[in-house]
């Protein structure tokens, strides 16, 4: 509650101050009606630039605090509140280098967002911290014509085991190109519409449940990835 406080401040700090030309101007008490702090998007993000192949590596204990707060910075300054960020261990196949990567990143769900506004954050996180792409999810209800991909959340999987799992499976690499674990062990897919099958496959051998995932739909972008 204190840090949402401390947000709400900083965001009404910035209406007093006036905006830069270009930035959103979101209204926090009408974006989701009755609840303003209600997750509408996440965004997975980085600072690291390095290829880690030992699960054991320090680096993934880094908690990614100071990160956090300025990417959260970073969203404020855009009027988009940052309701949390989580920090997890992604799992990722690099084409370029040929092998899988560990990559201790940060999950941001982001409420009073839109599109343009994932776009542009996305954006500003890829350039500051010299990232190829970065993932935006938007949610979206179903039936939606924006929806192109699912938000697949699955407990009790760890990170070397869904590690090995993307690795033995080619399509699943290819598809998907990795996932994101949490501290407590709940893996975080997100999965074009089309690949669904190929999530669950991938689930299933990394020792989850597809009975005990959850599911959202919503709009996928990988924000500088080339089109």
């Amino acid at each position: 509650m204190t840090r949402m406080i401390a947000i709400g401040v900083a965001v009404l700090a910035l209406i007093a101050a006036g905006l830069p030309a270009g930035y959103a101007h979101a209204d926090p008490q009408a974006c989701v009606p009755g609840d303003p702090a209600r997750p509408q998007a996440e965004l997975f993000a980085t600072n690291n630039t390095a290829i880690i192949t030992d699960p054991a590596d320090g680096r993934l204990h880094d908690p990614l605090d100071d990160f956090s707060l300025q990417v959260s910075a970073m969203t404020v300054q855009n009027l988009v509140l940052p309701v949390r960020s989580t920090p997890v261990d992604g799992v990722y196949w690099s084409q370029d280098n040929n092998r899988m990567t560990y990559e201790r990143s940060r999950a941001f769900e982001l409420a009073c967002v839109d599109r343009d506004d994932l776009q542009r954050i996305g954006e500003q996180v890829r350039r500051q911290y010299g990232q190829e792409s970065v993932l935006t999810f938007e949610y979206l209800q179903a039936g939606d014509a924006g929806i192109n991909a699912v938000a697949v959340e699955v407990p009790g999987i760890d990170r070397v085991r869904f590690h090995d799992a993307l690795t033995a499976d080619t399509a699943a690499r290819e598809a998907l190109v990795g996932g994101s674990v949490t501290e407590d062990n709940w893996l975080m897919l997100i999965a074009d519409v089309n690949d669904v099958d190929i999530a669950r496959r991938l689930v299933h051998a990394a020792g989850g449940s597809w009975q005990n995932a959850t599911i959202q739909y919503g709009k996928r972008e990988f924000v500088g990835a080339p089109q």
